[in-house]
């Protein structure tokens, strides 16, 4: 039993709950080192207080998860079947007696969560997110050396993308090109949809490439990250083709400073607030607050997006050991949209960075 997972059992048993119906595919790859995306179907690790655990898969995937790296019962399910009635079944046959159990509340959808309380209409549900994101806060040295090869990856694709800039060439074509050679490569998976925005259509933090072609004398905005052995990058660079505006130079300029000034910040003790403060109240100054949009940073690991959130009025207090990103961001309609994004591990005095493609206002 791997040590995630002997401490969920030894936390419920101490919490008095007597199962947890773990549904969110990185939290069980996390715990059980099965990795799958079910899709529609069932895909579940159920995790006791005093007794085995077992995964519960798809039929089609039970060989796998049985060869995978899981030292426990594995049981399947055919399209056919009622899922529901299988796992109510093994759950009873290892706990004849129980009055609590525990659910993901942030991932288990509603009518999931109905099925489970008509199978135990008397139980009582409690939320072990709070737990998962705990355990999953402060990173292993085996799980940040994955982080820094995916960071290594993340850079790669910067160089891909870079080279792969000239004018009338697509946003899209730009994130084919990076993925492509990413898979020639031996990298399976992007850590999110890679985002290539061009000129003012990265004025959208959250923009979709499409048909709009790179135009001399604009910024290019590079959001991307890979997967590697189950663990995420996530980095974001802009990068200009020709010579911008000079109020987009200012701008990036500007969101360069706050990047600079809130990684050099990072260090145990500090709150996420404070960090987002020292970021924001740089751009503010310049006159840009309102298009700073977002929070500062999200955590990462396993997936892209974990807690913590880095931002403003948050009290949550900085940890040697954590990894999230600092990526501040300016975002004007009709003139550009710039962020600058790497993710961090918390050393004992500060902190190392995943990705190192360099940072300084370029020009190709």
């Amino acid at each position: 039993m791997n040590k995630q997972l002997t401490a969920m059992q030894k936390w419920l048993a101490k919490q008095s709950i007597d199962v947890a119906f773990i549904n969110e595919p990185n939290t069980i790859a996390y715990l059980s080192g099965y990795e799958s995306d079910p899709h529609e179907r069932i895909l579940a690790l159920t995790v006791f207080a005093g007794a085995p655990p077992f995964l519960f898969t798809p039929e089609l995937e039970k060989e796998d998860a049985i060869n995978s790296e899981w030292d426990y019962d594995v049981y399947g399910y055919l399209d056919n079947e009622d899922p529901w009635a299988l796992i109510a079944e093994q759950i009873h046959s290892r706990s004849a007696n129980i009055k609590n159990f525990a659910i993901e509340k942030d991932f288990l959808t509603v009518r999931r969560f109905e099925q489970l309380q008509n199978l135990f209409p008397t139980v009582t549900f409690s939320d072990i997110t709070p737990k998962i994101q705990s355990m999953k806060l402060i990173k292993t040295t085996e799980e940040i050396n994955k982080m820094m090869e995916a960071g290594k990856w993340a850079d790669r694709a910067f160089e891909i993308g870079f080279n792969a800039l000239k004018e009338g060439i697509s946003e899209e074509e730009i994130v084919a090109e990076i993925e492509y050679q990413l898979k020639k490569e031996g990298i399976k998976e992007m850590s999110f949809e890679t985002m290539v925005l061009t000129g003012d259509n990265a004025a959208s933090p959250h923009g979709t490439p499409g048909k709009r072609q790179v135009q001399l004398n604009e910024f290019v905005l590079f959001d991307l990250g890979v997967v590697y052995n189950g663990y995420t990058s996530d980095a974001t660079r802009t990068i200009a083709f020709g010579e911008p505006s000079k109020q987009a130079i200012e701008i990036y300029e500007i969101v360069l400073r706050a990047h600079n000034a809130a990684l050099a910040a990072v260090k145990p003790g500090i709150s996420a607030g404070e960090l987002d403060r020292i970021a924001r109240e740089i751009i503010t100054e310049a006159g840009y607050g309102t298009y700073f949009t977002h929070r500062l940073g999200h955590g990462l690991g396993s997936s892209v997006h974990e807690f913590p959130s880095i931002m403003q009025d948050s009290d949550f207090i900085i940890q040697e050991g954590m990894c999230f990103s600092i990526e501040p961001g300016i975002y004007v309609p009709n003139v550009a949209g710039i962020r600058i994004e790497d993710c961090v591990v918390v050393t004992s005095d500060g902190c190392e960075v995943f990705t190192h493609t360099p940072k300084t206002y370029t020009s190709i």
